[in-house]
């Protein structure tokens, strides 16, 4: 049974930068997408960004892309979201959870992890 736990939330002023990982445990990464998503409180949960399993291929919401990085490493069975330039809008549970290929939609991901807050103040 895979199993993901997300780390590295916390507070940070506007403008600051923050990385979150995504750690794998019961599997491998090697076969699977990895996507972020994110909700604020009283919001649905949005699309952040996801990457293929050779780490080659990238997608990103319009609203972090050229801010927000994703990267991974099969070796460490980790995800990186490295989130720069960040602002009170980007206040939210970060979750990462795995699919089968590019998809924005979070009902075609699984294996959710618990998140990690990232709250951003002005």
């Amino acid at each position: 049974q895979v199993r993901l736990v997300e780390s590295g939330g916390g507070l940070v002023q506007a403008g600051g930068s923050l990385r979150l990982s995504c750690a794998v445990s019961g599997g491998t990464l090697d076969n699977y997408f990895i996507g972020w998503f994110r909700q604020g409180l009283g919001k649905e949960r949005e699309f952040v960004a996801t990457i293929s399993w050779s780490g080659r291929g990238t997608y990103y919401s319009d609203s972090v892309k050229g801010r927000f990085t994703i990267s991974r490493d099969n070796d460490k069975n980790t995800v990186y979201l490295q989130m720069n330039g960040l602002k009170p809008e980007d206040t939210a549970l970060y979750s990462c959870a795995t699919s089968r290929e590019y998809y924005t939609a979070y009902t075609q991901y699984k294996n959710w992890g618990q998140g990690t807050q990232v709250t951003v103040s002005s």
